[in-house]
């Protein structure tokens, strides 16, 4: 019985067969595609549950065929990596992966990872709480919206769930292994700078400022909180 969909996509067709005879196994239904172009294509037109990316391909490589798939969905990405200084400027670009492996990699790594991030729940509000208001901002948890100062702001899912964690509890500091269990998943494999990535991202896309923040506290040494209306 197939359980969910994953697109591999990587510019060598025997990591591809690889991949593909380990997740068949599992009964995962497989796509392929070899290069970023193609990747993108499949993923507006296929809806796969989750892609399986390499970095360095031709015609378009792993990070802009990211980019590009942002702009329209935000299907969960393992990212594929030639070398380790690759991942420092994956998560430094922060091109919205979920999680990322360093080649050579073992299969059964790959498959526990890919099970891991399918595993995580998206939504990590408590259910009675549908809307929480603070001062300028407003986050609805049931619609799935943000205002800040009365405008609607576009966050991914990985970002509107990282508000809402932190909002859920304002004034709680939250170290970066609690965020990761709340919205990665206890099992998450990656490296914990990844949730440095998504707050930079999200106070960017609330127009906060970590230097004089409104919204999202850094607490050194510790993690992040949501600051409370005064």
């Amino acid at each position: 019985m197939v359980t969910s969909k994953i697109l591999v996509v990587d510019d060598e067709s025997s990591i591809r067969n690889l991949v593909r005879s380990y997740l068949a196994a599992e009964n995962y239904a497989v796509l392929e595609a070899e290069n970023g172009e193609e990747a993108v294509r499949l993923v507006r037109e296929q809806l796969p549950d989750l892609v399986v990316l390499d970095v360095s391909m031709p015609l378009l490589d792993g990070i802009e065929a990211l980019r590009q798939i942002r702009t329209f969905s935000d299907v969960y990405v393992v990212m594929l990596t030639a070398r380790s200084e690759e991942v420092d400027k994956l998560i430094g670009l922060s091109v919205g992966a979920d999680d990322y492996l360093t080649k050579p990699f073992s299969p059964r790594e790959l498959v526990a990872r890919i099970k891991a991030v399918l595993r995580r729940k998206r939504d990590t509000a408590p259910a009675a709480n549908d809307a929480l208001t603070f001062g300028d901002i407003e986050v609805d948890v049931a619609k799935r919206i943000v205002r800040v100062d009365a405008q609607p702001v576009e966050l991914t899912t990985l970002e509107f769930d990282l508000l809402t964690a932190l909002a859920a509890q304002p004034g709680r500091v939250f170290s970066r292994r609690q965020l990761i269990e709340a919205i990665w998943g206890w099992d998450y494999f990656g490296d914990e700078r990844v949730v440095d990535v998504h707050v930079r991202k999200l106070r960017h896309a609330l127009g906060d400022d970590a230097t004089d923040p409104r919204f999202i506290g850094t607490v050194r040494g510790v993690g992040y909180k949501f600051i409370p209306v005064q």
